[in-house]
């Protein structure tokens, strides 16, 4: 069977696990060409593919090669929506990472140009993929803990500084904030397993460690106080992770906590913090039967009802690869829906109310708490 012939926007980090999982270790796939802005994110493409693969630092002249089936975007997220409707308007599938879009604006721009041409259109909404979470939303179909009431999560980015805050993800301008660009995959996780939307929220966050008064130009190995800093990125990181996590143009929250209402009025709550000791997160449900809820330091699920007739501890296997083992099976997921033309767990619509979520709970923290109403797309 002839294999789907892939392109890659932005070929490092998240890119270059696309790029490993897709030329490697999916086999009905090749990846065929790559596109990113540095030269040494390119040299580092072409050892990983080897041959005559295409390179080139401009999206559009990927996205334009008649030997690209299917295109990964996995660029820094303030160019998702530009290079997400390029691959559209050439006809071509799409995987585009999380978030869809920095704007719900964005989002519906590039649910208008799906809609006209119909390719597969997927978003890294990975962990729907992961074996915990797949477990948890089976326990629920089945009726286990009753029709779902409340749901919590609390999200503890104990590396927060490493990934967060050491370059662009942490300025507004790049990403809107953290509870989009890193919390995306809760508020959809929040949204996949109770089968509901969120209508409105109330939010609260503020930048209570990172950022301050460094240059915005220093670097961790050129800082005085790379020897004593806790946060100093060294090693062998990219120069361009490696600039001061209190430089003055961090303005990201690093601390938040939402409060929500979704459809069926399911009330839910939402802590993500950036300075913890550990790194995890849990979900909970609690229906009007029992409670749910996962723990990823001991890959178990678990189950409490009130009458005691469907508890149970749940132990996952097969969650060793990235996102919990969600990436590689949403990489053959894109591959099949490709061939077959079958639905993916992750849609457009899913894709870009998480987005709206996080937009509003961002629009509510930065205006005193305030009620934001969560709407519709209009397509």
């Amino acid at each position: 069977m002839k294999r789907v012939r892939i392109g890659i926007v932005g070929v490092m980090n998240r890119g270059g696990y696309f790029v490993e999982e897709f030329h490697k270790n999916v086999p009905d796939a090749v990846v065929v060409a790559g596109m990113d802005v540095r030269e040494e994110h390119l040299d580092r493409f072409r050892e990983a593919v080897g041959g005559d693969v295409f390179v080139t630092k401009d999206h559009r002249e990927l996205i334009e090669r008649p030997d690209v089936e299917a295109v990964v975007v996995a660029s820094p997220d303030r160019f998702h929506e530009e290079q997400g409707l390029a691959v559209l308007a050439a006809g071509k599938h799409l995987l585009l990472e999380k978030p869809m879009a920095i704007t719900v604006e964005g989002c519906d721009r590039l649910l208008a140009a799906h809609k006209k041409v119909g390719m597969v259109f997927a978003l890294g909404l990975t962990m729907r993929y992961m074996p915990m979470i797949q477990t948890m939303k089976q326990i629920i179909a089945r009726g286990d803990i009753g029709e779902a009431k409340a749901y919590w999560c609390n999200h503890y980015v104990g590396k927060g500084g490493h990934f967060y805050f050491h370059d662009w993800h942490a300025v507004r301008e790049d990403t809107t904030g953290l509870l989009l660009q890193k919390g995306t995959h809760d508020l959809d996780l929040m949204h996949y397993l109770t089968g509901e939307f969120t209508k409105r929220v109330a939010a609260f966050g503020s930048l209570d460690y990172f950022g301050g008064d460094k240059p915005d130009d220093l670097h961790c190995p050129d800082c005085p106080e790379k020897d004593t800093c806790p946060e100093a990125q060294l090693g062998d990181w990219p120069r361009h992770f490696q600039l001061c996590a209190f430089r003055k143009e961090v303005d990201v929250e690093d601390n938040h906590v939402v409060i929500a209402e979704l459809e069926n009025g399911i009330k839910a709550a939402y802590q993500e913090c950036h300075f913890t000791p550990d790194y995890h997160r849990d979900h909970i449900i609690i229906g009007t039967k029992g409670r749910l809820w996962n723990d990823e330091l001991t890959d178990t699920v678990r189950v409490k009802t009130r009458n005691g007739d469907a508890d149970a501890v749940y132990h996952i296997k097969g969650g060793e690869a990235e996102h919990g083992g969600g990436d590689p099976r949403m990489c053959r997921d894109f591959i099949r829906a490709i061939r077959d033309g079958r639905e993916m767990l992750t849609d457009p619509l899913s894709g870009r109310m998480a987005v709206a979520a996080g937009v509003a709970a961002h629009e509510s923290l930065r205006n005193g708490g305030k009620v934001v109403e969560v709407n519709w797309p209009a397509v």
